[in-house]
C-alpha cells in the first residue's frame, strides 16, 4: 500500500485513495474466483476486500474511505450494470470497514496485534460485529429488489455475513503484520521458513483432499507457525489452508464430496473460522507473552547496573526519558 508520507507530495491524497481501490478492486476479483450457491443467491466464502478496506483505513486513516467506495463501485460493475440499488450496496460495503475501524479505534487497539486483547478486539469487533453492516444491507437490498426470497434471507444473510468476517480475520492481521515487519527478514531464519513452507504445501492438500477429511492434521502446523514465526507465519499458513479449503468446496471435492451446497458452506466456515481465530489469538497471545519477557528483561538488567553503582559507592545512571508513546515514566518518589 501507499504509505502516509505520500500525502505530502502534490495530489498523494489522489494516489492514495486510487491504490486503496486498486488494492480493494483486486481482492474483489481474487474473492470472486470462487463461489457457491446458497437459496439461489450466490456468495463467496472468504470475501478479502474487507480486510483490505479494514486493514487500509488502520494504516492509512480514515481519509482513504472513498478509495473503499471506488474500489467496491468497480468490483459491482464487474458484475452487474449500474442501477439505484447499487448504491445502498456501495454504502454497506463502505460504512461496514469504517465502523470496524471506528471500533477498533475506540478499543484502543495496537495495529502490531502485539497483545491478546488486540486479538479479541479484531475478532468480536473489527468482523462480527462492524460485518453485520455490509450483509444486512446487502441481503435486504436483493430482498426488496425482488431478487430473492424473503424466506430465504437468514442462510443467505449468514453466508453473507461470515464471508465478510473471514476477509477481516484472514486478511487484515496479515497486512498489518506485514506492514510492521522488518524488511528484509533475519537470515537465520530462513531455513525454517523455508522447511515450514514445504510442509505446509505437502500437508495442507492432504488434510484436505482426502475422502477420510483428516483436516484436524493442519492445526499443528499452525501452532508451528504461530510459535516461531508469530502473526506473520501463522496468518500465512492459515491463509493458504483456507483457500485451498475454499477450492476443495466449491469444486465439491475431497473433505466436501458429497454433500449438498449448505453443509458445504456450513463445515468451510467452521473450518475456514476456527482455525483463523486458532492462528490469531494463538499468534497474539505467544507475542504479548514475549514482549512481558522482554520487558522484565530489561527492568533486571537496569536494576542490577543500578545495585552495581550503588555498591561501587557511585551515583546510579539516570534513566532514560519517556520516549514519543510515553512509555516508561520517570520513578518520581523518594
Amino acid at each position: 500500500m501507499v504509505g502516509t508520507e505520500v500525502l505530502r507530495r502534490p495530489g498523494g491524497y489522489a494516489v492514495q485513495v486510487l491504490a486503496v481501490a486498486a488494492c480493494y478492486y483486486a481482492a474483489a476479483r481474487l474473492g470472486l474466483l470462487r463461489q457457491l450457491s446458497v437459496e439461489g443467491a450466490v456468495v463467496t466464502p472468504i470475501w478479502p476486500p474487507t480486510g483490505v478496506a479494514v486493514a487500509a483505513l488502520l494504516i492509512l486513516g480514515l481519509r482513504c474511505w472513498p478509495g473503499i467506495t471506488l474500489g467496491a463501485l468497480f468490483a459491482v460493475m464487474s458484475l452487474t450494470t449500474f442501477r439505484v440499488d447499487v448504491l445502498g450496496t456501495l454504502a454497506g460495503q463502505t460504512a461496514a470497514p469504517v465502523c470496524a475501524a471506528l471500533l477498533l479505534r475506540r478499543a484502543r487497539f495496537h495495529t502490531d496485534l502485539g497483545r491478546l486483547r488486540d486479538g479479541l478486539v479484531l475478532v468480536f469487533l473489527g468482523a462480527m460485529s462492524a460485518m453485520l453492516i455490509s450483509s444486512t444491507v446487502g441481503v435486504g437490498l436483493l430482498v426488496l429488489a425482488g431478487k430473492l426470497n424473503a424466506a430465504h434471507f437468514w442462510p443467505v444473510w449468514l453466508a453473507w455475513w461470515v464471508g465478510d468476517a473471514m476477509g477481516v480475520l484472514l486478511v487484515t492481521p496479515l497486512l498489518l503484520s506485514l506492514h510492521g515487519a522488518r524488511w528484509p527478514p533475519p537470515l537465520a531464519r530462513w531455513k525454517e521458513a523455508t522447511a515450514l513452507a514445504v510442509v505446509a504445501c505437502i500437508l495442507v492438500p492432504v488434510a484436505i483432499y482426502t475422502s477420510i477429511s483428516p483436516l484436524f492434521l493442519v492445526y499443528p502446523l499452525i501452532i508451528w507457525a504461530a510459535l516461531r514465526f508469530q502473526l506473520v507465519g501463522s496468518m500465512l499458513c492459515a491463509l493458504l489452508t483456507s483457500v485451498l479449503a475454499t477450492v476443495a468446496a466449491t469444486d465439491g471435492a475431497g473433505s466436501f464430496a458429497g454433500l449438498s451446497p449448505i453443509e458445504i458452506m456450513a463445515k468451510l466456515q467452521a473450518f475456514n473460522g476456527a482455525m483463523a481465530l486458532t492462528a490469531l489469538l494463538l499468534s497474539a497471545l505467544i507475542t504479548e507473552q514475549r514482549n512481558t519477557r522482554r520487558s522484565v528483561e530489561k527492568a533486571c538488567q537496569e536494576l542490577v547496573e543500578v545495585l552495581q553503582h550503588l555498591t561501587a559507592g557511585e551515583a546510579p545512571p539516570p534513566r532514560a526519558q519517556p520516549g514519543p508513546e510515553g512509555a516508561g515514566e520517570p520513578d518520581d518518589r523518594p
